[in-house]
């Protein structure tokens, strides 16, 4: 069943996030924290721990500066390592267990002409999930706060505007169930995926698919990957693209100094994302 308690946290969490992001370097005590989002220091500490498996304290400290920098520290190992072993279905230990194909190119070229994408709204760990899909696997997903829902999608459709789009939840529950609830991140049960976008791009998300649960990478470090050590930015606006957030780990690639850099569904659910993931890193 998927963790609704999670989703129902997350509200809570959020404010969290965005007030200690601003008053990190006060260290803000739980009772200053609590008095500052709205709920009392129990519920905090409950919430935190129910949704992330970490007490907020711990929650804090991991998605921290200086707690990238650690992650950092073995980033280029971590792809090295990655390709060494290899991504051939069922690759990401501990994690998702993502197989994938890329669309062919006339089907990017076209905009997506000719393409059905089943779309749907979920909840998440990280409030609204907009999930599409089509008959190759899942293509796309989205985050969207209270009320954003169509604001979401929108952002979606625009990327592919000549493919027919059909909302049914229903449809698109099993998937939405198979990303967000860990019981169901199992290798005899791959998620499998489709990635519509140039071959360029298509590399970059590949690569992300390699950094593990719990590590992270720099733009620099995908760039050096890939064979196009000089296609930083490139990289980057390619990060910035990807369709399929959370599954196709964006979200763990990093600025060299630490810095979070940017997130194309807001700062905050980065963070957020990060944190949770530091919990189910080491609950795995």
């Amino acid at each position: 069943m998927l963790q609704t308690v999670q989703t129902n946290d997350y509200e809570l969490v959020r404010r969290t996030i965005e007030f200690v992001s601003e008053h990190w370097i006060d260290h803000p005590s739980l009772d200053e924290i609590a008095g500052n989002v709205g709920a009392s220091p129990d519920s905090v500490q409950r919430s935190f721990s129910r949704w992330a498996g970490l007490t907020p304290k711990s929650f804090m400290q991991a998605i921290t500066i200086d707690r990238a920098r650690q992650l950092l520290q073995d980033s280029a190992t971590v792809l090295d390592t990655a390709y060494e072993v290899g991504l051939s279905g069922a690759g990401r230990l501990h994690d998702l267990f993502v197989t994938h194909e890329g669309m062919p190119p006339g089907v990017y070229r076209a905009k997506g002409a000719g393409l059905t994408i089943t779309w749907g709204c979920h909840a998440s760990p990280f409030g609204t999930a907009v999930v599409l899909t089509t008959l190759h696997g899942l293509a796309g997903l989205a985050f969207a706060d209270e009320g954003g829902e169509m604001t979401a999608f929108e952002d979606m459709a625009r990327r592919w505007p000549n493919a027919e789009y059909v909302r049914d939840d229903k449809a698109t529950a099993a998937m939405a169930k198979r990303i967000f609830d860990r019981n169901e991140w199992r290798p005899d049960q791959p998620l499998r995926i489709v990635m519509i976008g140039t071959d360029f791009e298509v590399r970059v998300w590949e690569t992300l698919l390699r950094i593990p649960l719990g590590s992270a990478t720099t733009y620099s470090d995908v760039a050096d990957t890939i064979g196009k050590p000089k296609a930083v930015r490139a990289v980057g606006t390619a990060v910035g693209k990807n369709p399929i957030s959370f599954v196709v780990p964006c979200h763990r690639v990093l600025g060299k100094s630490g810095g979070l850099c940017g997130y194309h569904w807001g700062l905050t659910r980065k963070k957020a994302i990060l944190g949770w993931e530091a919990g189910a890193a080491g609950n795995a």
